[in-house]
């Protein structure tokens, strides 16, 4: 009883705790990100460590890894309509958002494009690494991101010329 004295159904209860999900796992990973300083194009590798952070249980909310919330909720909601398939999407969306920025501000001649197929990597690692429980999937996307970051134009040499 107490859960309906706060929320009207479970769904409520699911959406509420996804927001909050949301909120908190993107101001953690773009922080970890920020913090790492350096350049657009370092920012975006930096998104694999922040990654395997994750993966390992090294970091976000001191909580063990057990794949993304927001990939276990568009499956279990597979409605595209419904609400909880539909922040799930906003999500991804948002993390997509941010990676065009990065992409854009490293130069890459379509940033659109590259930030996409960053997604895609960093996708495909999550779920790497929920089913396999190889933590270093991380790595391997990172090393396929540098090829395809150098394919749309972006430079990884660090000016050392300071």
């Amino acid at each position: 009883m107490t859960l309906y004295k706060h929320f009207r159904s479970k769904d409520e209860l699911i959406l509420a705790a996804l927001r909050r999900r949301d909120e908190q796992f993107r101001t953690w990973f773009k922080s970890r990100i920020e913090k790492t300083g350096g350049t657009p194009a370092e920012r975006l590798l930096a998104s694999f460590d922040v990654l395997e952070e994750w993966f390992d249980g090294r970091a976000f909310a001191g909580m063990p890894f057990s794949g993304c919330s927001f990939i276990n909720a568009a499956a279990e909601f597979a409605e595209a309509r419904h609400p909880a398939h539909q922040l799930a999407a906003e999500h991804k969306r948002l993390i997509l958002e941010y990676l065009r920025l990065l992409a854009s501000s490293a130069g890459a001649r379509d940033p659109d494009g590259l930030a996409w197929a960053i997604s895609l990597l960093h996708e495909g690692a999550i779920v790497t690494a929920q089913v396999s429980g190889d933590v270093k999937a991380a790595q391997g996307a990172k090393e396929i991101a540098k090829t395809l970051m150098v394919q749309h134009g972006v430079s990884l040499q660090e000016d050392k010329a300071a």
